[in-house]
């Protein structure tokens, strides 16, 4: 029996999704799992749902144009919103969330973007991407749509972010 799934986000997952998330602390309204399955069936988002035991255990979108100026440009699919349950992690779930992400990006397209949080909250997500292939894409760090430069005055929050691509052979 094989205890990891990945599969497309359903209608009944947006309220399973959200009350498992606020069950370990974290806000993640239905309201948003619901917007990504309008967007899901609008063609603009893909969103892969992971289970393990026939559990739900995290969730991966990939989002086809991108907000991210430098993908949106080129044309580049961008990984967004990748979360796997605390409980769930070291499990195989982000990896199996991104190899299935990467196999359906790979058939039209010839790279993918992602974006990561440069606090040690996200410390597993950045070695998870640099351990996969991905690499800077070369711009700096950017904060809300904005490059920073030398001498910028920031806050260090969520919207502080490194981008990263991996091309596929």
């Amino acid at each position: 029996m094989d205890l990891l799934k990945i599969r497309n986000l359903l209608s009944e997952d947006c309220e399973i999704i959200s009350k498992a998330f606020a069950e370990q602390g974290w806000n993640k309204p239905v309201f948003q799992y619901e917007r990504y399955l309008s967007e899901q069936k609008e063609g603009v988002r893909k969103i892969l749902v992971a289970e393990y035991d026939n559990q739900f255990s995290g969730y991966l979108t990939i989002k086809w144009e991108s907000d991210y100026a430098s993908f949106g440009s080129k044309g580049i699919p961008e990984i967004v919103d990748l979360n796997v349950l605390i409980k769930y992690r070291k499990k195989g779930v982000a990896t199996s969330l991104m190899d299935e992400a990467e196999r359906i990006v790979s058939e039209k397209y010839d790279s993918i973007g992602i974006g990561f949080g440069l606090t040690s909250d996200y410390g597993a997500a950045q070695r998870i991407y640099v351990k996969r292939g991905y690499i800077p894409d070369g711009l700096g760090v950017s904060q809300n749509g904005k490059f920073l430069t030398y001498g910028d005055k920031i806050t260090v929050d969520d919207d502080l972010v490194l981008y990263l691509t991996k091309t596929f052979n």
